[in-house]
């Protein structure tokens, strides 16, 4: 049996083989990828994001947890943080969700960043695929923590579920980050810390004097205390409704489209960057890099040179 029908069956080591297969990337990947994409397309797609110490690894446990007890299979992708200097990553959400280790109806894998701006990996979307394939009911994906930048998983899940704490900084930090504006879900975690109505009160307020909903859907503002698994099902209510709402507007198939064209756009830069440098010799990029450098030529200018190359 090959590895995609393998992957199909429910061979959990097949699909743990092919998520390092789409990490590592290239042309095996691709055609395993390509094999797999018709069975696609049936998972709720996740996204949790928020900055630092807001509780996403716990909160995405609770989360898996309660959709576990109700019969549905859970796959988890935790996106962590990759170290500028040795390229390595801690991979500590898996560490935190490993209460949920041994239940056959949920998968779990941490992804390294390895330097990818947005909160997410390169290579996340091609995971979220595979779980999809290999049958998962529910997809989660959590981001690095970054904060204010993590705005690109918007364009990979269904919905996402944004997560604030009491008394975590500025009160105008959300308007300058845009966040509010990808979030279908606000949810505020350790709720029972002091100032936890106040955020809620904000947040309400910031939705209030935004723009928002361009799409009819006003995102509810939760409250949660993840570590008693206080507030989960209310979250859990509110986005499988929100699933609802995509679907009989007619918005759920513009979300796919909009999931589609970015993939779209990412494979396509990707390929290429491969491309050019597979045709480029080394020198030769070498040299053009140090004339950018020394201001001989400007990078539009040498990207140009590149293109017309390949052309050639």
């Amino acid at each position: 049996m090959d590895l995609a029908q393998a992957l199909l069956s429910g061979n959990r080591r097949a699909l743990a083989q092919a998520l390092t297969l789409v990490e590592t990337g290239g042309p095996q990947a691709r055609a395993l990828l390509g094999s797999l994409f018709a069975h696609t397309g049936r998972a709720h797609i996740i996204g949790v994001t928020g900055a630092p110490g807001t509780g996403k690894s716990t909160l995405v446990a609770a989360l898996a947890a309660h959709w576990r007890r109700t019969g549905r299979t859970v796959g988890i992708i935790a996106v962590d943080p990759t170290s500028p200097f040795t390229r390595g990553a801690i991979l500590g959400d898996r560490i935190r969700m490993r209460a949920l280790s041994g239940d056959p109806g949920t998968f779990i894998r941490s992804m390294a960043s390895r330097g990818r701006l947005g909160g997410i990996a390169r290579a996340t979307g091609d995971a979220v695929a595979l779980l999809d394939a290999a049958g998962f009911d529910i997809i989660l994906v959590e981001t690095v923590g970054a904060g204010q930048g993590e705005v690109e998983i918007a364009a990979t899940a269904h919905t996402t579920i944004v997560i604030e704490t009491p008394g975590a900084g500025d009160d105008v930090q959300a308007i300058k980050a845009g966040i509010l504006e990808i979030a279908d879900l606000l949810v505020v975690n350790k709720a029972d810390r002091e100032g936890a109505d106040q955020t809620v009160r904000h947040l309400r307020t910031m939705l209030s004097l935004s723009d928002l909903p361009a799409d009819g859907w006003t995102p509810p503002v939760l409250t949660a205390v993840a570590t008693r698994s206080e507030g989960i099902e209310s979250i859990v209510a509110a986005a499988e409704q929100h699933l609802v709402y995509l679907r009989e507007s007619g918005r759920f198939v513009g979300r796919e489209q909009e999931r589609a064209e970015h993939e779209l756009r990412l494979i396509l830069q990707e390929t290429v960057l491969e491309r050019v440098r597979a045709r480029v010799p080394v020198s030769d990029w070498e040299t053009l890099v140090a004339q950018i450098a020394s201001r001989m030529i400007d990078p539009y200018a040498a990207a140009d040179q590149l293109l017309d190359r390949m052309m050639a």
